[in-house]
């Protein structure tokens, strides 16, 4: 976490903040708000929050809503911890996400964040994967601005009151999709020459960008990444949540003791016993089971999420980096179902600390402690744990639709 309380992200790629609009009025909804419509158990907007947050890139968020629900989403508890503020909206798309900008600005503490990224989401396009907000992230730190877009599958005809006039080249032609990114410094430039309250209204960051001859980079989007705009948009929203398979993962980890103490071990310390040398806090039962989740929904592995180096900071909280991939299977519709797991450790003694451990993590994932099970073994006094060298752990994990 850097002094700012952004993330740092891997190679040249600065660290992303977002703003994620969710200020329309829903006029085609037919009297519902789209955004608090409750979709494969929880708001819509949540979904579309918890995969911007799920990012790796994304380090902060601001969301943008209607001046009379700011206080609704603001003590909303599915909100992620990635949203440092909620703020109310203007009347215009562009003017709410100035809105949002302008505070992630004011967020920053005043820090030059001319290079930095700012993504804008649609608070109605819940299904974009956080890989897809990664590749948008990446591709405008990159090139300076960058969306994602469909190619036009469907042939396309230009009408003439009830007639066909022509059919349309579509191989030129895209639908463009959010998130939308761009790098501050150019955003500032493009409102110099347009500003957010002037007469013209623009439908995206994109055609802003257009309109100052800024280049715009095109990347590949998504096909569920649909826009809810209509009443049955919900119902397609649900289809493509219930398509989440459950997974089962297996994780491993082992460390050796080191100086110092207490042990931190399944999410609790234990006086009087040596600690696990790691960069993190070498917690290795969360650190198993961290691996055996991200296992079950096909997100990689926790050494290339938070890697030993300088990007996740020394003595991290093994506890903080499980419910941060807790909310990483949330981004792609999965949750936990179940954990077993085996902690082999020749010292100390863990009887008594099980039930300690299984409820801590628990906690931890958001499960009831009957689908959380741990064991204990000595190692039969074989290996660096049953020689008392180190602690291993093996948990097996299943995940499913959230």
């Amino acid at each position: 976490m850097n002094d700012d309380g952004s993330t740092t992200v891997s190679g040249r790629v600065p660290p992303a903040e977002a703003v994620v609009v969710a200020a329309g009025a829903s006029r085609r909804m037919e009297g519902r708000d789209k955004l608090l419509s409750i979709v494969g158990g929880r708001p819509l907007v949540a979904w579309s929050l918890a995969a911007v947050a799920a990012a790796s890139t994304v380090g902060r968020i601001v969301l943008v809503v209607p001046a009379d629900r700011v206080s609704h989403y603001a003590a909303a508890g599915w909100l992620p911890a990635k949203v440092a503020a909620v703020i109310a909206g203007g009347a215009r798309r562009q003017e709410s996400v100035a809105a949002g900008v302008l505070r992630l600005d004011a967020l920053a503490g005043g820090l030059d964040s001319s290079a930095r990224v700012v993504l804008i989401h649609d608070g109605g396009r819940p299904l974009a994967s956080p890989g897809l907000v990664d590749a948008v992230a990446t591709a405008a730190a990159v090139h300076g601005a960058a969306i994602p877009v469909l190619a036009v599958a469907e042939t396309i005809k230009r009408i003439d009151g009830e007639r066909i006039a022509e059919t349309v080249d579509r191989s030129s032609l895209a639908t463009a999709q959010t998130p939308q990114g761009v790098r501050r410094d150019i955003l500032a430039a493009a409102w110099a020459v347009h500003p957010p309250g002037a007469v013209e209204t623009y439908t995206d960051e994109a055609s802003l960008l257009e309109a100052c001859r800024i280049p715009v980079h095109a990347i590949p989007g998504e096909p569920d990444n649909l826009k809810v705009t209509l009443p049955a948009d919900l119902d397609r929203v649900a289809a493509t949540l219930r398509r989440v398979e459950p997974g089962v993962g297996l994780g491993r980890d082992w460390h050796p003791f080191g100086p110092g103490s207490p042990l931190r071990l399944g999410g609790i310390e234990i006086e009087h016993a040596p600690r696990l040398h790691g960069h993190s806090d070498g917690d290795v039962a969360l650190h198993a089971v961290a691996d055996a989740l991200l296992g079950a929904a096909g997100l990689g592995d926790l050494g290339r999420l938070f890697p030993a180096d300088d990007r996740t900071p020394r003595g991290a909280d093994s506890g903080d980096l499980l419910v941060d991939v807790v909310r990483r299977l949330a981004g792609v519709g999965s949750r936990p179902r179940s954990v077993d797991l085996t902690i082999v450790a020749g010292r100390p003694r863990l009887d008594t600390h099980l039930p300690l451990i299984r409820d801590r993590l628990a906690t931890l994932l958001g499960v009831d402690p009957g689908a959380v099970n741990v064991k204990a073994s000595s190692g039969n006094l074989s290996g660096p744990e049953g020689a008392g060298r180190g602690i291993g752990a093996e948990a097996v994990a299943t995940v499913g639709p959230a």
